[in-house]
């Protein structure tokens, strides 16, 4: 079996809206493991379990537990369910079938740091999910699972939903917390990290939706057995959204180390109409662009990050031969025009250079001169961009000049 379903295995069985249905499908039982651990004990799993975030960066998730942890007075916990990039929809899926994962992971998370507020941050295109999440954290509350005095324990930790008003840079740290203070969404210079100085100047975790529903999961079956799954790099299961000129486009799950052309032509069952693939942009619109010869690539942490690139979301969109290289960049290059905050001058200003660059290219106008201005320009805005949203949009032009260079030279005027 391609799949393997550990996030996604309550989808469908059970009622997202009803805790006694999450509570029979072993909901809630890893919080009450957790609470009868010591709180080191807990983030000690997560360290064995070797998960890594799920949000794109593949941060290993314990480092920023202890970091946490070790920090005094008031700490926050934030869920981070901005799923803005192009091309994923895992986060959406997992609020609207198994919102509760989600919320007792960040429970026992909190309990792990010592943590008594929370956040989850959604979308504010998501209004099905928001409305789903805040009857589960009144479910939560009802029960005795959120709160004060949770399970008896004399723990308490309370959770807000907040929302973003469509600001895909509201998806990096910094700026989300700008935004849950009631400010512009604008990134902060980093050091100092959120663990260190985050909502309100206080320590605070911020980690992706998949992050969190895995910790359960983690909690209750031992670390040990997570990290049997995948690869030694990349331990546990994948959410990836497959879209694009797929026969069976939708959400799958899989073990790190599955191939992409298995996501492809197994589980997506091929191209329609049975065509050639072009080229495949992995992680959304911030993501690499990579030719068909690749796709035995497996689907790892380690592997991406050989041609400076992340796992991303664990998008996977399949292009095929229909479609010009550059009619997918200059997309792509428009968006992150429209969604750059404009606070640093390289991503306020070099993303709109960059458009009228490939524009010159796809009018045939453009020069040798063009192309060398376009690849340096993609550099100094990868290098130097204050946030993560400057420092991976340029992943699809930088990995189509390494790959598809051949397509830039026949739009060359010489």
């Amino acid at each position: 079996m391609i799949q393997m379903k550990v996030i996604s295995k309550r989808f469908g069985q059970i009622n997202p809206l009803s805790i006694d249905s999450y509570i029979k499908a072993e909901g809630y039982e890893a919080l009450k493991k957790a609470v009868a651990m010591h709180p080191s004990k807990i983030i000690d799993e997560i360290e064995i379990s070797k998960i890594r975030g799920r949000g794109g960066a593949g941060f290993p998730a314990y480092i920023k537990l202890r970091a946490l942890s070790n920090e005094t007075g008031n700490k926050y916990i934030v869920c981070n369910a901005d799923e803005g990039e192009p091309g994923n929809f895992k986060d959406r899926m997992i609020m609207e079938n198994d919102p509760h994962a989600i919320l007792e992971g960040m429970v026992i998370m909190a309990y792990a740091t010592g943590s008594t507020q929370g956040y989850i941050y959604i979308r504010g295109e998501y209004q099905n999910a928001m409305n789903i999440f805040k009857k589960t954290i009144k479910a939560a509350e009802e029960c005795g699972y959120l709160g004060k005095n949770i399970l008896d324990k004399g723990f308490d930790f309370n959770v807000e939903v907040r929302s973003g008003a469509g600001s895909y840079v509201c998806g990096e740290e910094f700026s989300m917390i700008e935004s849950i203070e009631g400010k512009p969404g604008r990134s902060r210079t980093k050091p100092p990290f959120p663990t260190e100085k985050g909502i309100h100047n206080r320590p605070t975790l911020i980690n992706n939706v998949e992050t969190f529903a895995n910790f359960p999961h983690i909690v209750l079956n031992g670390g040990k057995k997570f990290a049997e799954i995948g690869t030694p790099s990349s331990t546990g299961t994948k959410l990836i959204s497959l879209s694009g000129n797929v026969k069976n486009k939708g959400l799958y799950e899989v073990p790190f180390g599955t191939s992409i052309r298995d996501v492809i032509f197994k589980l997506g069952k091929g191209l329609e109409n049975n065509r050639s693939i072009k080229m495949v942009q992995l992680g959304g619109a911030s993501g690499p662009i990579i030719p068909e010869y690749m796709l035995d690539m497996s689907i790892d942490f380690d592997r991406f990050e050989n041609f400076d690139s992340k796992t991303g979301t664990g998008a996977i969109i399949v292009i095929d031969d229909r479609f010009d290289i550059f009619d997918i960049l200059l997309i792509n290059m428009k968006f992150f025009v429209h969604q750059s905050c404009g606070k640093c001058t390289p991503c306020r200003e070099g993303h709109v250079q960059i458009v009228n660059l490939l524009n010159k290219f796809i009018s045939h106008r453009a020069t040798e001169k063009d192309l060398m201005s376009l690849e340096n320009l993609a550099y100094v805005i990868q290098q130097t961009s204050l946030c993560g949203l400057g420092q991976t949009s340029m992943t699809s032009i930088i990995s189509s000049l390494r790959y598809f260079r051949d397509d830039y030279f026949a739009k060359v005027r010489y």
